[in-house]
């Protein structure tokens, strides 16, 4: 399948922008110009047929470097847990010549023709593949010309402490660029959470980059993480630098403790994403926006060596997390695709993403009543538009 042609788009007629009245939306440089109540049919303007115009979806959470997408079909192996996880995968990813500029182009493809425009994508560092995985991802990514725009997380997918060199490469990778560099469960990966957390703050502060830590450990185990994340946030001045993703523990422990954790990241501005998954108990959406926690949705691995589940279609997520939290009410749907949308824009550094001039030129169209319509139905894109240019066309 082609990269798309990223024709310009330089006005779109008759959209309803989040289920409103219709409107004409004006592009110019990547930019929304002007939205104004439609009107007549201009020569050289897409023709929006009436349809429900969103704000592109940003993906917050994804792992571009490591699909399967487009090959032949893989059976799942190896053990389960993250151990196991992670010794099948560095034990087939070379067979399956990961990474490449091939598989991620064909998940970047698919996050596009389903609406995503930004995303922010964990890349392996580690110290049989380097800095592979990072180059793999900005050459795909740059044949978008930023159409859709990428942001990097190094991510040290095989623990930081437990193996010689992964910090140095992590820091290599700040210095060539990377957004923000990751940590993996700290306490039960490296056994040293202390120690983990410590290099991997020392090592963002010194580069001025943020910080996104996968951490999945249940419970108290995982709270007690939260909180030498919390500590170390506050003592370095990395407030809103900082991003939990996963954190099952914050809906496993009782409600005193969650508050207080709460409490803390509203103040640092720490941020949390999630994959929705279903085995667990969903983080609580109406708790979150309580305490001022910033909240995003990302698809995570899709068809890779993890599971062979996975679509790339984050607005799928959305309806999963939604469904999964038994949300029902129109105001808490619209909230939960504001999270998808909107709400989302600084997990990609970005003060504004909606359908208001001065914004960036992230459009999905989809054929649906309403913004509670296009959550529960998830239609397909009609059209998707990334900064002003044509990503994906039904």
């Amino acid at each position: 399948m082609p990269h798309p042609t990223l024709d310009p788009v330089t006005l779109l007629q008759n959209v309803r922008p989040w289920g409103g009245t219709p409107s004409d939306i004006a592009i110019a440089g990547g930019l929304i110009t002007a939205i104004t109540p439609a009107g007549p049919p201009v020569e050289g303007a897409v023709d929006g047929g009436g349809l429900l115009a969103l704000p592109g979806l940003i993906n917050t959470h994804a792992h571009v470097d490591k699909s399967w997408w487009g090959l032949p079909w893989q059976s799942y192996g190896g053990a389960g847990g993250i151990q196991g996880r992670i010794d099948h995968e560095r034990s087939r990813r070379r067979e399956l010549g990961f990474p490449s500029v091939e598989t991620t182009a064909a998940v970047l493809r698919e996050f596009a023709r389903h609406g995503t425009t930004a995303v922010r994508t964990h890349v392996d560092i580690d110290t049989d593949i380097g800095r592979e995985g990072i180059d793999a991802v900005r050459e795909a990514a740059a044949a978008y010309d930023g159409a859709i725009d990428v942001q990097i997380v190094a991510f040290p997918q095989d623990g930081v402490l437990r193996r010689p060199g992964v910090l140095d490469m992590l820091a290599d990778a700040a210095r060539a660029g990377a957004d923000h560099v990751g940590g993996l469960d700290p306490a039960s990966i490296d056994r040293d959470p202390v120690g983990q957390l410590d290099a991997i703050f020392r090592l963002a502060a010194e580069h001025d980059v943020g910080i996104d830590i996968h951490l999945h450990d249940p419970a108290e185990l995982g709270a007690f993480q939260f909180d030498l994340i919390i500590d170390r946030t506050r003592a370095l001045g990395r407030e809103g630098r900082v991003n939990i993703a996963h954190g099952f523990a914050l809906a496993q422990v009782d409600d005193l403790r969650r508050r207080d954790l709460l409490a803390a990241m509203g103040e640092l501005d720490i941020t949390l994403t999630t994959v929705a998954p279903l085995r667990v108990p969903q983080l609580p959406l109406r708790e979150l926006d309580a305490a001022g926690v910033a909240f995003g949705f990302g698809t995570d691995g899709i068809r890779d060596l993890w599971s062979p589940y996975g679509t790339g279609d984050l607005l799928g997520i959305a309806w999963q997390y939604a469904r999964a939290s038994s949300i029902v009410r129109d105001e808490d749907l619209i909230r939960v695709l504001e999270l998808a949308t909107r709400s989302a824009a600084r997990f990609v550094g970005r003060s504004t993403h909606d359908l208001v001039a001065g914004s960036r030129a992230d459009i999905v169209l989809l054929d649906a009543e309403n913004p509670m319509d296009a959550l529960v139905r998830t239609p397909p894109r009609a059209l998707v538009i990334g900064g002003g240019r044509v990503l994906h066309a039904a």
